[in-house]
């Protein structure tokens, strides 16, 4: 029977059913996630052509959220660092935020299925290395992800996007002249949406800046948690 319902009644009827989610913060980009919002228990990726181009405004209001339910959001190897003070202008509690840093993919593959483990998750932000990922991590990280109760991110670079991928949930991130973001999902549970979802991104701009920049030692600025974490040897450096 729903074969023959027009794109938009399948929409409203399925697209939404059976799907954990967390709300994205905007409405146009929910009506048309699996779950009206940022699914949890699956692999989303979120792909660009480089680090800063609004990716982590783009998740403000889900670590707003999550970070006020006092739920932990571990950002892993993020390639540029986290800038605390203009997080917490957005809301977000830093106390919630954990940063985790590994120098190679197997690391950040163990570094995945661990804090998956954990009771405190809130959300997983993981930036792969830029060279190419192996399909069998990709198939392992989203096995470890449909436990979780909340969203699984993968940050991948934009030659990405034409490689396959278990990822049940794909979006392509391209930055816009008028400051806005332009989200094309490439792959969802659902009919295809062929045109880009614009985006109007919270402000201020920026929510990071390079490592080699020292920050403050006010409160607001204080550094957030860091983790180091080497597969051998780093065991303890999960979350309880």
């Amino acid at each position: 029977m729903s074969s023959v319902l027009p794109a938009a009644v399948w929409r409203a009827s399925q697209l939404h059913a059976g799907i954990a989610a967390v709300s994205s913060g905007f409405p146009v980009l929910d009506a048309e996630l699996p779950g009206a919002g940022w699914p949890a228990g699956m692999l989303t990726e979120l792909i660009g052509r480089e680090s800063g181009i609004g990716e982590l405004r783009l998740l403000v209001p889900l670590l707003r959220q999550l970070t006020r339910e006092r739920r932990f959001v571990v950002l892993l190897a993020p390639p540029l660092q986290p800038y605390a003070p203009a997080l917490a202008s957005h809301g977000i509690d830093l106390d919630y935020l954990l940063v985790v840093q590994a120098p190679n993919a197997a690391d950040r593959l163990w570094a995945v299925e661990q804090t998956l483990k954990s009771a405190a998750f809130g959300a997983l932000l993981a930036w792969l290395p830029q060279e190419r990922t192996r399909p069998e991590h990709l198939r392992r990280m989203q096995s470890a992800a449909q436990p979780a109760s909340g969203p699984v991110f993968l940050f991948r670079p934009l030659a990405a996007q034409f490689e396959a991928s278990p990822a049940p949930l794909r979006l392509l991130l391209l930055p816009r002249p008028d400051q806005r973001l332009s989200v094309q999902i490439l792959k969802r549970r659902g009919p295809v949406i062929a045109d880009p979802i614009l985006i109007d991104l919270p402000q201020p701009v920026s929510a990071i800046r390079p490592r080699a920049s020292t920050l403050a030692t006010t409160a607001e600025s204080r550094p957030m948690r860091t983790i180091h974490v080497r597969h051998d040897t780093s065991r303890a450096g999960t979350l309880n």
